[in-house]
């Protein structure tokens, strides 16, 4: 049930809707952290939200290491190095993911993989991650990892999963679970990466960049319809960060720059998903739909890495780049310092930078609420348990 200074807040955001639309924003930020702060309270200390996540390999918790045959896999070192367990667990990262420390700042554990439950599992009830590496908006986007879960497989799990609370729980409190939960998504680096921007791909020989950002669009527009229509309610889309500067693509400027072209399709792509959301809070009776905008937390990083404890982000700890692939591999040369670099591997953010980015998104939100946070995990790496021949692609 929603606690009555929610039920306010939902209130003026319907009703600024229509006429104040970036107010209408901040407001759906507002209600979606406000509704995620009371139910923990709501709940007790070990009990906190449910959320389904859903992306590609920034969010992938090992649904990938289930498929013998993808070539979008972590479950090898150096990945996992700086984990709690010093394993690779198939996160695409030396630790924790952005989630994972999210998780631990709202007191929860972090959602496990959807392929490695049952549907028997309590663990239905409390949150899946149904994210794998490769995937995109796209259906044709990470096609060449051979298996992997795309974006409409992931939403399809997931109505696997509500028609099995239906039965473990009934009809109705399957409805009242899913309209209350959070719904964390993060997709499209792939699109570009792996998608419009590799030259044996066809959408990028098929479309110019407004044709391809439309696509996108009208294909996310279904999508989130369909889980809306499966019950969700509060989404967060994370938009892309600054690509154009992940050290895959500086290998391609031939000095080491940024690619501005790239990240200039990273803003517009972010841009228009802010006003399909917008549109979508419009037309769904109780739609709380927002982008949460990381490009500016990220591209801060990599600007100012000084100022956050870094020393390079411009190259990879693992110093693979894009030459071997980009992927840290086990011969790897690790660099002396993990704590030094913002990236882990070509494509892949750090433990230390996702602490940094998932803190920032958290103050934010907390900003807004002016909710108590959980203890913030401390400063070491694993504090918390818990991207003609075809070029080779990049396994994101």
């Amino acid at each position: 049930m929603y606690h009555k200074s929610c039920i306010q807040i939902i209130t003026r955001y319907h009703n600024y809707q229509k006429h104040y639309p970036v107010m209408a924003a901040l407001l759906a930020i507002h209600a979606i952290a406000f509704a995620y702060m009371v139910s923990i309270a709501s709940s007790g200390v070990s009990a906190g939200p449910v959320t389904y996540i859903f992306g590609d390999s920034m969010a992938d918790v090992g649904n990938n290491n289930h498929f013998p045959q993808s070539l979008a896999k972590a479950n090898y070192p150096w990945y996992g190095v700086d984990y709690s367990t010093k394993q690779p667990t198939g996160r695409f990262t030396n630790g924790r993911t952005i989630g994972d420390v999210m998780s631990a700042r709202f007191g929860v554990p972090p959602p496990p993989p959807y392929l490695s439950l049952s549907m028997n599992d309590d663990a239905i009830l409390e949150g899946i991650n149904f994210a794998s590496g490769g995937a995109g908006i796209l259906d044709e986007t990470g096609s060449y990892f051979v298996q992997y879960l795309s974006f409409n497989t992931q939403i399809s799990y997931f109505e696997q999963t509500k028609d099995a609370i239906k039965f473990r729980i009934g009809d109705a409190e399957a409805e009242k679970l899913c309209n209350d939960a959070l719904y964390l998504i993060g997709l499209g680096s792939n699109d570009y990466i792996n998608n419009y921007l590799q030259p044996f791909m066809a959408d990028g020989q098929e479309y110019t960049h407004d044709e391809f950002v439309m696509l996108l669009n009208a294909t996310l527009d279904s999508q989130l319809k369909r889980l809306y229509d499966l019950g969700a309610r509060k989404i967060v889309f994370n938009g892309i960060g600054p690509l154009g500067c992940i050290p895959s693509q500086r290998v391609k400027s031939g000095t080491g720059q940024c690619l501005h072209h790239v990240n200039e399709y990273v803003k517009e792509f972010n841009a228009q998903v802010t006003k399909l959301l917008a549109a979508l809070n419009a037309a769904l009776p109780g739609a709380q739909m927002v982008l949460a905008d990381s490009y500016p937390v990220v591209m801060e990083l990599i600007e100012n890495p000084q100022k956050y404890g870094f020393k390079i982000s411009n190259t990879s700890c693992c110093n693979v780049d894009s030459t071997v692939g980009g992927m840290c591999l086990p011969n790897s040369r690790l660099c002396a310092n993990r704590r030094d670099f913002v990236f882990w591997d070509a494509y892949h953010t750090s433990d230390a930078a996702n602490e940094i980015i998932a803190n920032k998104m958290f103050a934010d939100l907390n900003a807004l609420t002016g909710g108590s946070p959980a203890p913030a995990p401390g400063p070491g790496l694993a504090s918390t348990p818990h991207l003609r021949s075809a070029p080779t692609p990049s396994p994101l």
